[in-house]
């Protein structure tokens, strides 16, 4: 009952938004139109409840909407999904500070108090501080096309989750209620007025922008408050302050530098996104020094600060009026950089430490003179935030595919006459790679003539000589497989005169190449010219999307668990310090999931105290749109990290191991053999799914395809779960699980399958992700599309999957001791029962969408597609 009574908020804001929401389409639509949604909507609630008669009333009505009423109706539920998302959102903030009023509910389950609270008896203060203060969390923005909403709409969105913040203060008085209300209406008013469809594909720059935006609107703020908070706990637990220069989360960037098979990611563009991330954090720093320039009139100062300002009648403003020109010169600079213009010759900040030294001495100087109380406010805000955005908000990544750098070396070692590089053997290349990075001599001939591709892949290396280390972060290998990959990237850098050399991160990427990762590791710890130039650290970027869908989640998941440790005790062995860079998507099939418990189920010693993952797409929004939910999740980043470092989980057992092994072949075995060996399986994706037309979304500047093949192989990763996701199948997530437990069941391993899941946490996490899959899923809705769009031929290939779905859900429900999935989550559990009678509708319009313009209707009826593509989006809360 106390859970029920503690979600009535939620119902409350759910019943208050979609009431708004239908006054307003009948306000600015008309009454034909909310009269046909309230019908719909009356009907999807009682086929979803069980009444067969509506449910066939139900897909009856649909089929017979006019094509002018399609647009109204999809816009309708996919808006209320959307601001049930946003209820949704604000409850969870809510949820998690309400424990402050009422201490007997207890912290939440990875927060900064439970985890100190829960930690402290078995744990050193020492232990405990050490492991904070040196923690090193590295978030990396991706802008993979997953982000179906444009920025006008979050914005209003976030507005929306901001008035109902403001509805939660205590005692309104009626007139402030009704305010709220009213400023509700307008919003959502806004919201329904405003077209929600992408009209171009976005650029790479303006996918830049959009991170940048993240940072600005939310984080810019929310990072400061939250390292208080950390602070203050730190103090209050171990007697000891977070250090001033302590950055335990920071953000790195792939927009812009993200190159590998996106075509429109040139060196050009990586050098104008380095230059908008400065101009950003200028213009930041600019508003926050003005700020200090007006709170900061103080006259009491220490001889340090004298020394710099002389005897100034208000010796901080001084001090900081010259920050802020500079920091203008520095602003007026980039701009005529962006320009195309030769700038003017000045004293500009190019290091984060430039900036530090005028604001620390500030800092040193109200201490001494006995005003500590202003140095911790606003002004130590400011020294955090330099900490944690340095000047460059963000460091960008560049990601490139390892073939590119051969065909670069090949080109050089053709015109050089000495050969063809691609022809040569491992051995071969390692030999010339080692020995022209030892030569003082160029590679590079005066009178080379690249070709385009080759010229670009060098152009983006001086872009990196040009801009620095401060404002870029690893050169990321995808595809890569060999020692030479890394060396020749080192070359290439050399080359071109880098002087500090971004480091080199190899990605392993698909089964073949996680399982060879250990082996390559060791190869190139073992080139003395590596090993020295190294400095004992190496990172290590493992791929979640392509092995998963290169051979099953399942069998992906335990590769990636082995690779981990392989490569971890490597390092040890080879006295290195190892951090893994994981490219996590924000589906559960390409890695995604709850983030407190998927750092915890990590392999022992795995993290230790250093994590690099991606944040993805919808993610980015989903986890950084809001305040209160954006340091929720820096506090879940934090705890978990810090424990996986001072409680590391036990290895598994070896029967355990053993058992893992058994299911991923199986597993493995039965995916490949339908998607890649079934020949039908293609033609019935490309019927079955809006693949084809999902292509056509402007959510993201990358092709959907590698290749222009039409096979699994070429599909990128996103948009091959996104297909997926919109049948409600979601059948990369569990495809070949269902058959694997099977055997092991029949094999008389049930005991030992739950004895895994109650005590080993790598299973327990899978297993539970599985079953929120399962949850979220709903074979008979992927029956909907089989019937309109697949060829009867092809309808049986359909029914086998919707059985092995069913199979999947009775073993893993075997596996985890429910009746039900998600029974352990019942918070879960009603949101997706709130979503469906809003998405079915969809998917039944959608069905209906995809037959007509597959039968020649299609510019008549893609804006309506687009949408109910958005909407269903929304209502499963991914999309890649």
């Amino acid at each position: 009952m106390s859970e029920n009574r503690s979600d009535a908020p939620l119902r409350e804001d759910i019943r208050q938004l979609g009431g708004l929401l239908g006054s307003t389409i009948h306000e600015q639509a008309g009454e034909t139109v909310y009269e046909t949604i309230e019908e719909v909507r009356g009907l999807a609630k009682d086929a979803r409840a069980g009444d067969g008669a509506a449910a066939e009333a139900l897909e009856k009505r649909l089929g017979e909407l006019p094509d002018e009423m399609i647009v109204p109706v999809v816009r309708a539920f996919s808006q209320f999904l959307n601001l049930a998302n946003i209820a949704e959102q604000h409850h969870r903030v809510r949820r998690s500070r309400a424990w402050v009023r009422d201490p007997d509910t207890g912290p939440l389950r990875g927060s900064l108090e439970e985890f100190f609270k829960r930690m402290l008896p078995d744990t050193e203060p020492d232990d405990l501080y050490n492991t904070i203060a040196h923690l090193d969390i590295e978030l990396v923005l991706t802008a993979h096309p997953t982000e179906v909403m444009r920025r006008s709409m979050l914005q209003k969105y976030n507005h929306i989750a901001g008035l109902l913040d403001e509805g939660d203060r205590v005692d309104p008085t009626p007139e402030e209620i009704e305010e709220v209300h009213q400023a509700l209406k307008r919003e959502i008013t806004a919201a329904w007025e405003t077209d929600e469809i992408r009209r171009r594909r976005p650029a790479p720059q303006d996918e830049a922008r959009w991170g940048m935006a993240v940072i600005e609107q939310t984080l810019w703020d929310v990072v400061p408050h939250y390292l208080r908070r950390l602070d203050r706990m730190l103090q209050r637990q171990t007697g000891k302050s977070l250090p001033l220069n302590a950055a335990p989360i920071h953000f790195g960037s792939w927009m812009g530098g993200d190159r590998d098979g996106n075509p429109r990611v040139t060196s050009a563009v990586t050098r104008e996104v380095c230059l908008l991330n400065r101009w950003k954090a200028v213009e930041l720093y600019e508003r926050e020094v003005g700020e200090l320039v007006e709170e900061l009139s103080l006259q009491c100062a220490s001889d340090e600060l004298r020394d710099w300002v002389g005897d100034a009648w208000e010796p901080y403003r001084t001090a900081l009026k010259a920050v802020r020109d500079r920091l203008l010169a520095t602003r007026h600079w980039i701009e005529a950089r962006l320009a195309g213009r030769r700038p003017a010759e000045g004293l500009i900040y190019w290091r984060a430490d430039e900036l530090r030294e005028p604001l620390m001495v500030c800092y040193r100087s109200l201490h001494e003179s006995g005003a500590a109380v202003v140095a911790e406010g606003r002004l130590k805000d400011l020294l955090r935030r330099l900490s944690v955005f340095g000047l460059t908000l963000m460091r960008v990544d560049i990601r490139q595919e390892s073939t590119r750098h051969t065909e670069v070396l090949d080109a050089l070692t053709q015109a050089l006459g000495i050969g063809s590089y691609e022809a040569w053997s491992e051995e071969e290349r390692q030999r010339f790679l080692i020995r022209e990075i030892d030569s003082r001599r160029p590679l590079i001939p005066r009178d080379f003539e690249p070709s385009d591709e080759v010229a670009e892949v060098l152009e983006t290396l001086r872009v990196i000589a040009e801009m620095g280390a401060d404002s870029l972060g690893a050169y990321v290998i995808s595809m890569a497989s060999k020692p030479s990959d890394i060396l020749a990237v080192k070359l290439l850098q050399k080359e071109v005169g880098v002087v500090s050399p971004l480091r080199v991160v190899p990605l392993f990427e698909t089964l073949t190449d996680l399982q060879g990762a250990q082996t390559c590791l060791e190869q190139l710890l073992a080139i003395p010219w590596y090993r020295q130039h190294i400095d004992g650290f190496q990172e290590v970027m493992i791929g979640y999307s392509d092995s998963a869908k290169d051979a099953s989640h399942l069998t992906a998941a335990w590769a990636l668990y082995q690779t981990q440790e392989q490569l971890v005790a490597t390092a040890r062995e080879q006295g290195i310090r190892l951090i893994l860079f994981h490219g996590r998507g924000g589906s559960i099939g390409r890695g995604g999931g709850p983030t407190h418990a998927a750092i915890l189920s990590q392999p022992p010693g795995s993290v230790d105290g250093r994590l690099r993952v991606t944040e993805q797409g919808e993610v980015i929004q989903a986890k950084f749109g809001l305040r209160g939910i954006a340091e929720r999740n820096l506090e879940l980043y934090t705890t978990a990290v810090a424990e996986a470092t001072l409680a590391p989980p036990q290895p598994p057992e070896a029967n355990w191991r053993a058992l893992m092994d058994q299911l991923a072949e199986t597993s493995c075995e039965v995916y490949r053999t339908l998607v890649r060996e079934t020949p039908e399986f293609i033609d019935y994706f490309r019927h079955a799914t809006p693949e084809h037309e999902i292509s056509h979304l402007a959510i993201g500047s990358r092709p959907a395809r590698r290749k222009p093949t039409v096979g699994v192989e070429s599909l990128r990763a996103i948009p091959w779960i996104f297909a997926w996701t919109q049948t409600r199948l979601l059948l990369p997530a569990w495809l070949g699980i269902g058959e694997a437990l099977r055997v092991a069941l029949e094999n008389g391993h049930e005991a030992e399958l739950q004895r895994m899941y109650q005590h080993w946490p790598f299973f327990r996490a899978f297993v539970d992700m599985i079953e929120m899959v399962l949850a979220k899923s709903d074979p008979a809705v992927a029956a909907w599309y089989d019937n309109r769009l697949v060829p009867e031929a092809l309808r049986p290939l359909g029914a086998g999957l919707r059985d092995r779905h069913a199979e999947t859900r009775q073993t893993v429900l075997t596996v985890s001791g429910h009746d039900n999935p998600l029974d352990e989550a019942p918070v879960v559990q009603r949101s997706v029962g709130v979503r469906n009678p809003y998405v079915d509708p969809l998917n039944l319009i959608q069905v209906e969408l995809l037959d007509r313009v597959r039968h020649g209707h299609e510019e008549d009826l893609r804006e309506a597609l687009m949408i109910c593509i958005n909407g269903i989006a929304a209502g499963m809360r991914n999309t890649g």
